[in-house]
């Protein structure tokens, strides 16, 4: 079943690629090709396989997070991308935790903790972050973009609905930066920044995955900047449904200045909370990046009531929301990648 559900995505997303929005007569920008390669049939495709049920919640380290993986490396190929680290799409790594009745512990990548727990009883999991990576014309600065790809799994013991779909978290995320790789490809145009697209595992297990790659990519301090979603598909208020939250770095006005631009010149149906933050290291994996001095852009629809429950389905997305957010963040990374800030 889950061999047919993938296919299914697979064609739904090549047809979404043929039937993309044709360019008008005339010059068409970089910007402009990007953004008409992105498209709700492709949305809907991403999104639908990795919160189905065959997937039982896609959990760090166990059977539905590894076959979500999968997926996304089969996506990766197919658009002929490149992979970041010696011709493979993964970075394996190891995350330990002491002995599950010992309080106040917590999942731990760095390599000396793990020695030391390892010294007792400890609990392991085996997790892959998923990179890859379009060269610029600098090699040295590098500009990141990423999502999370884990869930919550599931629970043979809830009444119910047992699957904790994650269709919102972070589902929706991740056909985000599906899609800009996909943009940036549709650009015809080499970035003047090398830029790097990230999955990460084990965000829900506490950052873990954009945490190790931190301490372990040997080029961090050639990242210029990284923009990060996470949950970019829900209405916090029905009533509003153009509304989402957009953090970045206080320091950095052209980021805010850039979305305001960009809604206008490109008619997209978006009504941001812009929220500026000083020290923006809370919240998800942007606070990886943010404690290492690295500006951030952070894209959030922000929380309801499905938040963390079985009950964050896909049908309840917004989904022309997904596809606006999606693209305003494409442009947000091609200047990113492009210009000076």
């Amino acid at each position: 079943m889950k061999k047919y559900l993938f296919l299914a995505a697979m064609i739904m997303i090549g047809a979404a690629n043929l039937n993309a929005a044709s360019p008008k007569k005339g010059k068409v920008t970089p910007e402009q090709k990007g953004v008409q390669s992105i498209n709700l049939a492709t949305a809907e495709a991403h999104i639908n396989f990795l919160a189905c049920d065959e997937l039982e919640g896609r959990e760090a380290g166990w059977k539905g997070g590894r076959i979500a993986g999968n997926y996304i490396i089969s996506c990766l190929k197919q658009m002929g991308l490149q992979p970041l680290f010696d011709n493979t799409y993964v970075q394996p790594f190891e995350a330990c935790h002491a002995e599950r009745q010992v309080k106040g512990k917590r999942w731990e990548v760095h390599p000396d903790t793990i020695a030391k727990l390892k010294e007792g009883v400890h609990q392991k999991l085996d997790l892959r972050n998923i990179l890859c990576k379009i060269e610029g014309k600098n090699p040295n600065e590098i500009v990141i973009i990423g999502a999370h790809y884990d869930h919550l799994g599931y629970d043979p013991m809830l009444n119910g609905d047992q699957i904790y779909n994650g269709a919102d978290d972070n589902a929706s995320g991740v056909q985000a930066v599906l899609q800009v790789a996909k943009a940036f490809l549709a650009t015809g145009e080499q970035p003047e920044r090398t830029v790097i697209f990230a999955f990460w595992d084990g965000e829900e297990k506490g950052l873990l995955g954009s945490k190790y790659f931190a301490l372990s990519y040997p080029e961090i301090n050639k990242v210029k900047g990284y923009l990060n979603y996470d949950m970019i598909g829900r209405n916090n208020n029905e009533a509003k449904p153009k509304h989402f939250v957009y953090f970045y770095t206080a320091a950095y006005q052209a980021f805010g200045d850039w979305l305001k631009k960009d809604i206008e010149t490109f008619g997209l149906q978006l009504e941001p909370d812009y929220r500026a933050w000083d020290n923006p290291v809370g919240g998800s994996d942007n606070g990886t990046f943010a404690k290492l001095g690295i500006p951030i852009i952070w894209y959030h629809t922000d929380a309801h009531p499905d938040y963390h429950m079985p009950s964050d389905h896909a049908e309840r997305l917004n989904w022309e929301k997904v596809v606006d957010i999606t693209k305003a963040s494409f442009l947000a990374f091609w200047k990113l990648a492009n210009e000076k800030y």
